[in-house]
């Protein structure tokens, strides 16, 4: 048995739709696009929805129309992919660090206000792996010290927050990398209900175009094409039921694995967590060390993976900027316990009792 740790679910509403795109000749960002970003603010809940060519690329404009430039700082996870924490060298600005909550591996809002300075611009909080991180003190201390929020949505597609869909509480930013809870293959999406945050991302995208062959600020070809976007709408109209999938398996994991030093995910009472990763720490007392465990899940045919091995701060980019330890003790505990195992909505149930069945049997 071989059960894999992604699998994107492409069906015939996809082939159907990008059949037509090609069979159009328009294959570049067009109106297919604007279909794919009104279906998304709609489904948000925001104005406005701004089609790029990759999740990374709409951190960077987001933070770019947001005024965040050199010498500002953003507070932000260190527990996160690097490209969220990236983006903010891209502005050179400097990233700030704050420990991430035990529970959840989110940002900790209680050590936000700390970090304040009169250079912060903006907090860029992560919903990683499809928990929401903690919206309301975060908002308020952005709006108390007159902050941008930035939400780092890239694995949090249809996640809610007190009812609301995450990405419409700050400038959303969402990846439809091939890994994700939707896919394009690339592709990512800036949303929010700010008229001159949208302007300023549609110009940054197309070479800073305010109408044909006006440039008016310096930018990029960071578009999606239709081919993406017929992609993106026929996967968008299915998102409801490939989360209720992803949700339904780590409730059935939630509810099996029963062994001793393993610790299943948690999820908050006030949010919808749509399981992008279903990720277990791996405590002193399990059998296995975390990376026995992996080696061991592999050799029965389960793929598993390490979302992540090392806070962002122990990264060699980062050492040598002269980040040291940061004082993220929890963010470095978790790192070293961490391990993701299918959740995926193409797992059968065989498939999720065998997962079950291997690992309480170590």
């Amino acid at each position: 048995m071989h059960i894999s740790i992604v699998k994107p679910l492409i069906g015939e509403e996809e082939i159907k739709n990008v059949k037509e795109v090609l069979e159009s000749g328009m294959l570049a960002q067009g109106k297919v696009v604007g279909q794919f970003e009104g279906e998304f603010s709609q489904y948000v809940g925001v104005d406005h929805s701004i089609a790029v060519c990759n999740g990374t690329v709409a951190l960077d404009l987001a933070l770019k129309a947001c005024g965040v430039g050199e010498g500002d700082e953003v507070i932000t996870t260190p527990f996160t992919f690097v490209s969220t924490v990236n983006s903010i060298l891209f502005q050179r600005a400097k990233p700030v660090f704050v420990d991430i909550e035990r529970d959840t591996f989110n940002i900790d809002p209680n050590q936000v206000q700390e970090k304040i300075s009169g250079k912060t611009r903006a907090i860029l909080g992560v919903h990683l792996f499809g928990h929401p991180f903690d919206l309301k003190p975060i908002l308020e201390l952005c709006e108390d010290y007159n902050l941008f929020l930035i939400e780092d949505c890239a694995q949090a597609h249809g996640a809610e927050y007190e009812r609301k869909k995450v990405g419409s509480f700050g400038v959303g930013c969402f990846s439809f990398y091939a890994t994700k809870n939707i896919v394009t293959g690339e592709g990512g999406m800036i949303t929010t209900s700010s008229s001159e945050v949208a302007k300023l991302c549609r110009m940054l995208r197309n070479h800073g175009e305010n109408g044909k062959y006006n440039h008016v600020i310096l930018g990029y070809n960071f578009r999606m094409t239709n081919i993406q976007a017929a992609i993106g709408i026929a996967q968008l109209r299915k998102l409801d039921w490939l989360n209720e999938a992803r949700i339904k398996n780590a409730e059935f994991l939630n509810k099996k694995l029963k062994k001793s030093g393993l610790r299943v995910p948690t999820k908050k009472s006030n949010v919808k967590h749509v399981y992008h990763q279903y990720a277990v720490l791996v405590e002193e007392d399990f059998p296995m060390s975390r990376d026995e465990l992996a080696e061991y899940l592999k050799n029965e045919g389960i793929e598993c993976a390490i979302h992540y091995p090392k806070p962002i701060f122990e990264q060699p980019l980062y050492r040598n900027l002269g980040y040291e330890d940061e004082r993220c003790p929890i963010a470095k505990e978790i790192s070293r316990k961490i391990l993701s195992l299918p959740v995926h909505p193409g797992l059968s149930k065989d498939d999720l009792e065998y997962i079950v069945e291997t690992i309480n049997s170590v």
